[in-house]
């Protein structure tokens, strides 16, 4: 079974309480397989009285003897810069430290005096501090260091008459933990074991037949293998004896969260004793850290309750025995959520989910495009949402139990720029999954006239909180109707973004304040490396990468959208969708390139309207003519009065303009009935041309304003850059090449 063999070939190593049991036997294995070995033993009695330093010194020879490498040392641990100096003198490092030394004064606790308490304290933990304060500089400036220290099972669970040894002992997990974490940085681990070995410690206490087969040479391979180079465990503890090795872990309960906003009372525990206590119930946590432990009580923080229950409604949701009623949690009338935006929150989103400076249509209010990328339909429900009182609705609810599995988003109309919205929260239904409860919240959102806009529905899964009897199966809607699995061949389209490290930053001021997203300690709490992005950015980068490739941005033939979350995101990723058309839907993934893992799945776009026609993307088809000019419109005789001017000119000066200019110009026209009309001016092909209608090539730059305002520039009573400013001319395309016009428009006493 075994491989090369692990050797320890110029590392040094540390060994208190060396002169017999479990020490005499780790000094013995690590001076066999290559390493220095410094032989520490007070040479006194089980209890402490007395020294010698035959101990030591048996153990040394027995090292020489088999051809290794030994030092004695008589001190006490307390004075652990002696022993630490003994390695240096000897060998010049020190690179492992094995806390093994230690006594005992067994006396019930009614009976223990204040120096049987002491002394055992100062053996068991002072002694250790002292020897690792003298090496931790030293493993600190080498960047290395290994350390042992020794526990036992009165430590870890009490044992009668050993109050003081089961403390002290216990003290070594903690001070084990702490080091852990500080010498991680410096690759330093530390350990701790709790053996259950044969020594003179244990031989008063267990009969012969026993001790026979608890070897210490059956506990030291452990030792020996975590001490090693190559090994990084840290912070652990192990019992082991007998040849069984095993790990240890914290447990506790998943617990019970109460309202924060209202007075706890004994009572109140009391009505939850069996919920607190219970480990059977699928919601346990082993957490590993102090972070980590504290998860549930800042978790906790968010659990309100309001003065007259869940909502409104005349029969209770949740009884004292764990039951839900779903038909009375649906039936429950929440208050609404008003939320006003401006164009500055469009654009702030529309950066959210990595839009750029060249995306004019989502970042630049007077692009005639603007607007926000539909997915911006989460914004407005997101604070309604989590208005739901989780707690009362739950039973055992915990919100660190809590995960957003999928979002759907309905829209039923396009945002306006700027307005006010107002949402509605209220339960869509609540599944019974046993050991959890799938939850869906669905929120309504209208505009000022009370029209609806979109519609949202928030999935949940929360851990724990199952077992109420409900039903286990509810109804998909729009794109999920279908699992939509992708298709068995290659993507139809693909698109790469690569997020930036500060996007979590940017996205979270649309209205997602969770701390997870921008607090390293929160991050940490929740079990992750770093700060994650907002599940509802990727969302909203997906549904972007749709948008454009299949709808052309445009808003009408969004109809609605549907994800299931799988994987989180970190920001400075790529993230890669992958889609493929399938009639009205567009099914697609989201893939995680760096890590190769999904982060988005069982995903689908419906499409609607214009989207429908095209067999290809929108976004590679030729823009649709405009209508041409019909109607009365004051600016017929401005173009007309180009046209001529024009035409007025010498070919080689027409050939010269064009080349001078290289553009198309398209106005789109509204005149007070509401009559559209296209020119264009083409001073890109030929000699030029200008007219009515579009011109037969793709426009460089689109200009839109009203038939009065384009009369008012051409004669001059107007001023183009406030009228611009103002929003009240609006360019698409190569801004820039509308300043080419003044030129023209001057030649034909015209002002643009």
């Amino acid at each position: 079974m075994a491989g090369e063999n692990l050797r320890f070939d110029g590392r040094v190593v540390i060994v208190t309480g060396a002169g017999g049991g479990l020490g005499r036997s780790h000094a013995l294995a690590f001076g066999a397989r290559g390493a220095s070995v410094v032989v520490n033993d007070l040479g006194g009695s089980t209890t402490g009285e007395g020294s010698s330093t035959r101990a030591a010194d048996v153990v040394v020879e027995e090292i020489r003897a088999a051809g290794g490498k030994a030092v004695a040392n008589y001190d006490s641990v307390l004075d652990g810069e002696k022993i630490v100096e003994t390695a240096m003198k000897a060998f010049g490092r020190v690179d492992i430290v094995i806390n093994n030394a230690g006594i005992l004064k067994d006396v019930s606790f009614a009976r223990m005096t204040d120096q049987q308490w002491s002394l055992i304290f100062q053996v068991h933990v002072d002694g250790a501090y002292k020897v690792l304060k003298a090496a931790w500089p030293i493993f600190r400036k080498q960047k290395f260091g290994r350390i042992i220290n020794t526990t036992s099972a009165a430590g870890l669970y009490g044992n009668f008459g050993q109050a003081n040894y089961s403390a002290a002992k216990l003290a070594l997990v903690g001070l084990t933990q702490t080091l852990a974490l500080e010498g991680k940085k410096d690759n330093i681990t530390c350990n701790v074991i709790a053996p259950m070995a044969a020594s003179r410690m244990t031989e008063t206490i267990l009969p012969p037949d026993m001790l026979a087969s608890l070897k210490p040479e059956m506990v030291t391979p452990l030792v020996e293998y975590l001490c090693h180079e190559e090994t990084t465990e840290t912070g652990s503890i192990f019992e082991i004896g007998a040849g069984f090795v095993g790990k240890l872990r914290w447990e506790r309960t998943g617990g019970h969260g109460f309202p924060i906003n209202k007075d706890l009372l004994p009572e109140h525990i009391k009505e939850m004793w069996s919920k607190i206590t219970d480990f059977n119930d699928g919601r346990t946590t082993h957490p590993t850290s102090t972070s980590e432990s504290m998860e549930s009580i800042m978790a906790n923080f968010e659990n309100t309750a309001s003065d007259s229950g869940a909502g409104s409604g005349s029969t209770k949701v949740l009884s004292d025995d764990g039951k839900v009623n779903v038909d009375a949690a649906k039936a429950l009338k929440f208050e609404p959520d008003v939320f006003t935006y401006t164009e500055r929150d469009v654009i702030l989103y529309n950066l959210g989910i990595g839009a750029t400076r060249k995306d004019l249509h989502l970042v630049y209010e007077n692009n005639e495009s603007f607007g926000p990328v539909p997915t911006f339909g989460v914004i407005p429900s997101f604070t309604s949402m989590n208005s739901i009182p989780f707690g009362e609705l739950l039973p055992s609810f915990n919100p660190m139990m809590l995960l957003h599995g999928e979002q759907y988003l309905e829209i039923i109309k396009p945002f306006p720029t700027s307005g006010k919205l107002t949402s509605t929260p209220y339960i869509v239904d609540m599944l019974d999954k046993g050991k959890g409860c799938v939850l869906t919240i669905g929120v309504k959102t209208t505009d000022e006239n009370g029209e609806d806009v979109c519609v949202n529905e928030y999935t949940m899964f929360i851990r724990g909180s199952g077992g109420f009897g409900g039903k286990k199966e509810g109804t998909d809607r729009g794109a999920a109707t279908a699992a939509n699995q992708v298709p068995n061949r290659k993507p139809d389209h693909v698109v790469q973004e690569k997020t930036h490290e500060d996007q979590a930053a940017l996205y979270r001021l649309s209205g997602d304040w969770n701390p997870l997203h921008i607090d390293p300690d929160m991050a940490a709490v929740g079990g992750f490396e770093v700060p994650i992005l907002h599940g509802l950015c990727s969302f909203g980068i997906a549904g972007k990468h749709i948008f454009k490739t299949y709808c052309n941005n445009d808003p009408a033939s969004f109809k609605n959208i549907k994800v299931r979350f799988a994987k989180t995101v970190n920001p400075g990723e790529t993230l890669e969708t992958s889609m493929w058309r399938e009639g009205n839907k567009v099914i697609f993934q989201v893939r995680s390139v760096e890590r190769n893992q999904v982060i988005i799945s069982n995903a689908a776009v419906e499409l609607q309207g214009e989207a429908l026609k095209a067999a290809t993307p929108a976004a590679a088809a030729a823009p649709a003519d405009a209508p041409a000019a019909g109607g009365d419109f004051k600016s017929a005789a401005a173009f007309e009065q180009i046209k001529a001017g024009i035409d007025a000119m010498s070919s080689a000066d027409r050939q010269a303009q064009v080349k001078k200019v290289k553009a198309i110009f398209q106005f789109d026209l509204t005149n007070e009935a509401g009559q559209t009309a296209t020119y264009h001016v083409d001073l890109k092909n030929g000699e030029g041309s200008v007219g009515a209608g579009p011109a037969k090539s793709k426009p460089d730059v689109v200009i839109s304003t009203k038939d009065d305002v384009f009369v008012d520039l051409a004669s001059g009573k107007a001023n183009a850059q406030k009228l611009f400013m103002s929003g009240q001319i609006k360019v698409k395309g190569q801004v820039m090449l509308a300043t080419k016009l003044g030129d023209i428009l001057k030649a034909n006493k015209s002002k643009l």
